[in-house]
């Protein structure tokens, strides 16, 4: 019997329940504002990365039913369909999907070893390869109810009078960054639209504080660490604050940016993982910082208005080098330090 000092293990599968648990509320926030739409698309990338993970194990030869348990492709495929257009095509969220568990995991070696976030890596195909069908996003509350928005996932039909442009809308961020290239006025007047809610976008804001509480639940559950988040969003408002200072008419406040997009699901589901992030404190302090950023240098400098993806990506690449230079000595051991005067 365990003394009640000594804390059995978390399992795998009971560590992604818990995370599946945390994004509940960002779920439930999302359908109050967006509609079932968001429900559609978690289904169709959980049944086809239940799907294809079970076609790569078998392809492996390694048993299927213990890793289908753990959970690992079902938070994948959550994360992806939240990280996705909600009213995307049914078959842009299967794509995205195929290429996240096949490409992203499995043809590493499954779960443990692949270098780079799942997730992420389907999302970023999906952008590169479709950015007219990635970047038409739902309105809050909007015109389509829930036979509609079914209609439109799965056949591309609209109910008569209604137009692409009376369903969907740009991103606040990708507005703002629009608006500014073409010479628009400045932020505080942009910031008018009808689009904009007290922080950053209608309904958005609210589903961003969903992920908020969703990841202080994994603190609190000891699920994640606080180094990775912490520092993603201290990179992020470090770029942001002096460009607002400024150029408060050209540059966004940091607050808009720490809760625009997606940077909160970033910050405590996506550069959390532990098999795509650095093992060390030190080292989960400097990828986040770098993913924090890279985030604000692609949004505002680069050519995709959330870069949350891309950033996450190309930290990753980096994360063996991480290792090596922050990863503590080994016990009863020490750093090896280049003695004075050492001389042939």
């Amino acid at each position: 019997m365990h003394a009640p000092y000594i804390a059995r293990p978390s399992t795998v599968s009971v560590i992604m329940l818990k995370v599946l648990l945390a994004l509940l509320p960002a779920i439930a926030v999302s359908v109050w504002f967006y509609g079932i739409a968001l429900l559609v698309q978690l289904s169709l990338a959980s049944a086809t990365a239940l799907l294809a993970e079970a076609a790569m194990l078998r392809l492996r030869g390694v048993p299927v039913a213990p890793f289908l348990k753990d959970g690992s492709a079902l938070l994948t495929a959550w994360l992806l369909a939240l990280s996705m257009p909600a009213l995307g095509a049914w078959w842009l969220i299967v794509v995205a999907t195929l290429f996240a568990i096949v490409v992203g995991k499995q043809l590493y070696g499954g779960l443990g070893n692949n270098p780079f976030n799942p997730a992420m890596v389907g999302f970023a195909v999906a952008m590169v390869s479709f950015p007219a069908q990635m970047a038409h996003w739902g309105m809050p509350h909007g015109p389509l109810d829930s036979a509609a928005q079914l209609a439109w996932i799965f056949s591309r039909e609209l109910p008569a009078g209604l137009s692409l442009d009376a369903i969907s809308m740009a991103t606040p961020l990708d507005y703002l960054k629009t608006q500014l290239l073409l010479g628009g006025s400045d932020i505080a007047s942009l910031k008018q639209a009808p689009m904009f809610g007290h922080i950053a976008g209608v309904g958005s804001e609210w589903v961003a504080l969903a992920y908020l509480g969703g990841g202080l639940f994994l603190l609190q559950q000891r699920v994640i660490s606080y180094q990775a988040p912490l520092a993603m969003l201290a990179g992020l408002t470090a770029l942001a604050v002096p460009l607002w200072l400024w150029q408060p008419a050209h540059y966004v406040d940091p607050l808009f940016h720490l809760v625009a997009g997606a940077t909160l699901l970033a910050a405590f589901f996506i550069v959390t993982d532990p098999v795509s992030g650095p093992t060390s404190a030190r080292g989960k302090l400097i990828f986040g910082f770098g993913v924090g950023l890279l985030i604000y240098v692609i949004r505002v400098f680069g050519g995709y208005p959330d870069a949350a993806a891309f950033a996450v990506l190309l930290m990753n690449i980096a994360v063996p080098l991480i290792d090596q230079l922050t990863r503590p000595p080994a016990f009863g051991k020490r750093k090896r330090t280049k003695k004075a005067g050492q001389h042939a």
